[in-house]
Protein backbone atom coordinates (compact mmCIF):
# COMPACT_ATOMS: atom_id res chain seq x y z
CA UNK A 1 0.00 0.00 0.00
CA UNK A 2 1.01 3.41 -0.77
CA UNK A 3 2.24 5.96 2.35
CA UNK A 4 0.29 9.07 2.87
CA UNK A 5 0.43 11.82 5.17
CA UNK A 6 -1.22 13.85 7.04
CA UNK A 7 -2.13 14.38 10.85
CA UNK A 8 -1.01 10.45 11.28
CA UNK A 9 1.15 8.14 8.95
CA UNK A 10 -1.10 6.05 7.14
CA UNK A 11 -1.86 3.45 4.28
CA UNK A 12 -3.90 3.15 2.21
CA UNK A 13 -5.19 2.16 -1.62
CA UNK A 14 -7.63 3.15 -3.96
CA UNK A 15 -11.09 1.11 -3.53
CA UNK A 16 -14.32 1.68 -4.29
CA UNK A 17 -17.36 1.65 -1.75
CA UNK A 18 -18.43 -1.74 -3.63
CA UNK A 19 -15.31 -3.03 -3.47
CA UNK A 20 -14.72 -2.32 0.22
CA UNK A 21 -17.35 -3.62 1.62
CA UNK A 22 -17.80 -6.74 -0.76
CA UNK A 23 -14.01 -7.74 -0.85
CA UNK A 24 -12.93 -6.46 2.34
CA UNK A 25 -15.80 -6.31 4.83
CA UNK A 26 -17.34 -9.23 3.49
CA UNK A 27 -20.65 -7.69 3.33
CA UNK A 28 -23.22 -7.02 0.95
CA UNK A 29 -23.08 -3.41 -0.44
CA UNK A 30 -26.34 -2.20 -1.42
CA UNK A 31 -25.75 1.06 -0.82
CA UNK A 32 -24.93 3.64 -4.32
CA UNK A 33 -21.07 2.95 -5.42
CA UNK A 34 -18.52 5.71 -5.29
CA UNK A 35 -14.79 6.14 -5.92
CA UNK A 36 -12.97 6.38 -2.20
CA UNK A 37 -9.96 4.64 -0.29
CA UNK A 38 -9.37 1.42 1.60
CA UNK A 39 -7.15 2.99 4.80
CA UNK A 40 -5.88 1.32 7.25
CA UNK A 41 -4.28 3.04 10.36
CA UNK A 42 -1.05 2.21 12.43
CA UNK A 43 -3.53 -0.16 14.52
CA UNK A 44 -4.17 -2.12 11.58
CA UNK A 45 -7.51 -1.03 11.68
CA UNK A 46 -9.39 -0.83 8.37
CA UNK A 47 -12.12 2.07 7.13
CA UNK A 48 -13.37 3.42 3.88
CA UNK A 49 -13.00 7.27 2.62
CA UNK A 50 -14.37 8.85 0.03
CA UNK A 51 -12.05 9.93 -2.54
CA UNK A 52 -12.80 14.09 -2.16
CA UNK A 53 -12.64 13.29 1.81
CA UNK A 54 -9.15 11.63 1.46
CA UNK A 55 -7.17 13.34 -1.31
CA UNK A 56 -8.14 17.05 0.87
CA UNK A 57 -6.31 15.11 4.10
CA UNK A 58 -3.32 12.95 2.79
CA UNK A 59 -0.39 13.40 1.03
CA UNK A 60 1.22 10.55 -0.96
CA UNK A 61 4.75 10.35 -0.44
CA UNK A 62 7.09 8.44 -2.30
CA UNK A 63 9.16 6.73 0.16
CA UNK A 64 7.82 3.91 2.01
CA UNK A 65 10.57 3.99 4.72
CA UNK A 66 10.03 7.24 6.22
CA UNK A 67 12.04 9.84 4.45
CA UNK A 68 11.03 12.34 2.49
CA UNK A 69 12.11 12.65 -1.27
CA UNK A 70 13.02 14.64 -3.71
CA UNK A 71 10.04 13.57 -5.73
CA UNK A 72 7.74 14.49 -2.68
CA UNK A 73 9.46 18.17 -2.52
CA UNK A 74 8.98 18.54 -5.97
CA UNK A 75 5.63 17.92 -6.22
CA UNK A 76 4.72 20.25 -3.13
CA UNK A 77 5.25 23.26 -5.59
CA UNK A 78 2.15 24.15 -7.36
CA UNK A 79 3.55 27.89 -8.97
CA UNK A 80 6.21 29.85 -9.36
CA UNK A 81 6.18 33.58 -10.30
CA UNK A 82 9.31 35.91 -10.22
CA UNK A 83 9.56 39.84 -10.42
CA UNK A 84 12.42 42.00 -10.62
CA UNK A 85 12.70 44.73 -7.69
CA UNK A 86 14.88 47.11 -8.43
CA UNK A 87 17.89 46.93 -10.69
CA UNK A 88 19.40 43.63 -9.38
CA UNK A 89 17.00 41.87 -7.31
CA UNK A 90 14.38 38.63 -8.04
CA UNK A 91 11.77 38.61 -5.57
CA UNK A 92 9.99 35.14 -5.97
CA UNK A 93 6.98 33.71 -4.23
CA UNK A 94 6.14 29.95 -4.29
CA UNK A 95 2.83 28.81 -3.85
CA UNK A 96 2.51 25.22 -2.65
CA UNK A 97 -0.12 22.57 -2.98
CA UNK A 98 -1.89 23.75 0.21
CA UNK A 99 -2.16 27.35 -0.68
CA UNK A 100 0.68 28.50 1.77
CA UNK A 101 2.91 31.16 -0.05
CA UNK A 102 6.70 31.22 0.85
CA UNK A 103 8.56 34.73 -0.76
CA UNK A 104 12.70 34.90 -1.11
CA UNK A 105 14.91 37.12 -2.92
CA UNK A 106 18.33 36.89 -4.39
CA UNK A 107 20.53 39.95 -5.37
CA UNK A 108 23.38 40.38 -7.44
CA UNK A 109 26.50 42.73 -6.51
CA UNK A 110 26.49 44.59 -10.29
CA UNK A 111 22.95 45.79 -12.40
CA UNK A 112 25.00 44.43 -14.84
CA UNK A 113 24.96 40.68 -13.94
CA UNK A 114 21.22 40.55 -13.50
CA UNK A 115 19.62 36.97 -14.60
CA UNK A 116 16.39 36.38 -13.32
CA UNK A 117 16.57 32.85 -14.15
CA UNK A 118 19.53 32.67 -12.01
CA UNK A 119 17.76 34.21 -9.63
CA UNK A 120 14.70 32.56 -9.13
CA UNK A 121 16.51 29.16 -9.25
CA UNK A 122 18.73 30.52 -6.57
CA UNK A 123 15.22 31.94 -4.80
CA UNK A 124 13.33 27.90 -5.23
CA UNK A 125 16.17 26.60 -4.06
CA UNK A 126 16.28 28.16 -0.60
CA UNK A 127 11.81 27.64 -0.54
CA UNK A 128 12.82 23.77 -1.23
CA UNK A 129 15.24 23.38 1.51
CA UNK A 130 12.20 24.87 3.78
CA UNK A 131 9.43 22.18 2.57
CA UNK A 132 12.16 19.57 3.58
CA UNK A 133 12.22 20.58 7.02
CA UNK A 134 8.40 21.29 7.05
CA UNK A 135 7.15 17.82 5.11
CA UNK A 136 10.01 15.99 7.24
CA UNK A 137 8.11 18.06 10.60
CA UNK A 138 4.88 16.49 9.60
CA UNK A 139 6.12 13.26 8.98
CA UNK A 140 8.01 13.06 12.34
CA UNK A 141 4.91 13.87 13.64
CA UNK A 142 2.77 11.23 11.62
CA UNK A 143 5.36 8.50 12.93
CA UNK A 144 6.06 9.35 16.59
CA UNK A 145 2.83 11.30 17.46
CA UNK A 146 2.68 15.38 18.78
CA UNK A 147 3.28 14.00 22.40
CA UNK A 148 6.14 11.66 23.20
Amino acid sequence: MQKYLGVKLIEAEPKNKYEFYMNVKGVDCKEENEDGYLVKYEDNYISWSPKDVFEKAYYPIASNNNTISQKDVDLFIKDVKSIKQGEKTTVTTVTLINGFEIIESSSCVDAKNFNMAIGEKICVERVKNLIWEMLGFVLCSGVHGLNQ
